[in-house]
């Protein structure tokens, strides 16, 4: 048994080629809830109070955080868990890769695969932060408090090199469907120097994050599809299809590693449980 309430806030417009949205929450969860979260080549910024979390990798303990109420999340490359019981209240941001170069200050290279709680970033602004955003009383003062805290952190961040920036955008923008060759062709840089970059800023190569990208493209229209009758298989097919899959069996075989289940049971899931 539990509640979830969600407030949803809009950065300032200035930030939004940075951030999308602000999602505050407050959960009680009288019972240990678990979760299971996709992969992503996003950064997850958590900054909440409360009740603390455990965020796990299933293929290497040491890459998770435990007890702890903020952290960041770098890019993934496979699907982790979370568990919490308790009441805890945040607000939770999903961060392109280079936007969350320049706000956090540090190459996500440090970051792959791997969940840091705050306290342990350079300078202790990041703690600070989640401090003030907790003895901000309400959610419209905490979203102002984030504009003014993320504007000046972009200010002082030294610019990306805009031939990583272009690269990032024609990944983005095909869903992950350029091939990496074509795309360190069209740079004027070796595929090996390519994937060095990636790493470095990114932090994962570009196929990988190529794969991603096309990943969360089939996983928002799974999830975001509601066509009656319309069978889970011939759904997985129509998804491959329109996603740049090999085949269906692709399709599924890259749902588990990303998502650790099918589309069925993703779908199943979704249209259950709606929020």
């Amino acid at each position: 048994m539990g509640t979830l309430e969600v407030v949803v806030g809009r950065p300032d417009v200035r930030l939004r080629p940075f951030v999308d949205r602000y999602v505050g929450y407050r959960e009680r969860a009288e019972l240990p809830v678990a979760r299971r979260q996709a992969a992503g080549a996003f950064v997850v910024l958590i900054l909440g109070w409360g009740a603390p979390l455990d965020v796990v990798d299933p293929r290497c303990a040491e890459r998770g955080a435990h007890g702890v109420d903020s952290f960041v999340a770098g890019t993934f490359d496979a699907y982790c868990l979370t568990r919490t019981v308790g009441v805890g209240t945040g607000v939770e941001l999903l961060l392109a890769p280079l936007a969350a170069r320049r706000i956090l200050g540090v190459p996500l290279g440090e970051l792959a695969n791997r969940a840091v709680a705050v306290e342990r970033f350079p300078g202790g602004w990041l703690d600070r932060l989640r401090c003030r955003l907790a003895e901000t009383p309400d959610w419209p003062g905490r979203f102002q408090l984030l504009d003014a805290a993320l504007a000046a952190r972009l200010a002082a961040a030294e610019q990306v090199d805009p031939r990583l920036e272009w690269a990032w955008r024609r990944l983005a923008g095909s869903a992950g469907r350029v091939g990496v060759g074509p795309l360190a062709e069209e740079l004027g840089w070796s595929r090996r120097h390519l994937a060095t970059v990636f790493r470095r800023e990114v932090g994962l190569p570009p196929k990988t994050t190529a794969r991603l990208l096309r990943f969360a493209a089939a996983h928002a229209a799974l999830t975001g599809d509601r066509q009656a009758g319309e069978g889970a298989a011939a759904g997985a097919a129509e998804l491959a299809v329109r996603h740049g899959y090999c085949d269906q069996s692709h399709l599924i075989r890259e749902f588990r590693e990303f998502a650790g289940a099918t589309p069925a049971s993703l779908a199943r899931s979704h249209s259950s449980n709606p929020g």
